[in-house]
């Protein structure tokens, strides 16, 4: 009769114990949304459809923007980050991008749209930092990895 008492109590302490973990370990890092397209001929050749940046930040590996743009409800826009492939040697290094902006949609309606750009492919062997001029931004922007 004491063996089942036994296995009863370690199982229920077995319970116990599992139910006691942190939550930290659940903690997953939320990947950015698209990846930034290195590519010269298409840098040199894209055309961009109108837009208003509203805001840009960098956090983590992430460049998270806010534009406005006028249409019907910016559900079909398209929105690509190009690199032009080309690195200039300064310190910090600088990279050279660009938004292409495609707006389909024929209204006169202003809508607001967050997105966000996954900056990593951008890194460079042996620097923590790279500056980041972005055609029509108001300032490069400091890339820190």
């Amino acid at each position: 009769m004491k063996t089942p008492k036994l296995l009863l109590s370690f199982f229920c302490f077995m319970l116990l114990f599992m139910n006691t973990q942190c939550d930290d370990d659940d903690e997953v890092q939320e990947p950015c949304g698209q990846m930034v397209v290195v590519d010269s001929g298409f840098y040199d050749s894209a055309e961009s459809g109108f837009y208003d940046l509203i805001s840009a930040e960098i956090e983590d590996n992430c460049l998270n923007i806010n534009i406005s743009a006028s249409g019907c409800d910016g559900s079909t826009w398209s929105m690509v980050l190009v690199d032009s492939g080309a690195v200039a040697e300064s310190s910090p290094e600088q990279r050279f991008l660009k938004f292409v902006f495609t707006n389909q949609e024929v209204c006169l309606a202003v809508f607001t749209q967050e997105r966000s750009f996954d900056l990593s492919t951008l890194q460079i062997d042996g620097s923590h930092e790279i500056i980041l001029n972005i055609e029509d931004f108001p300032e490069p922007l400091t890339y820190t990895y």
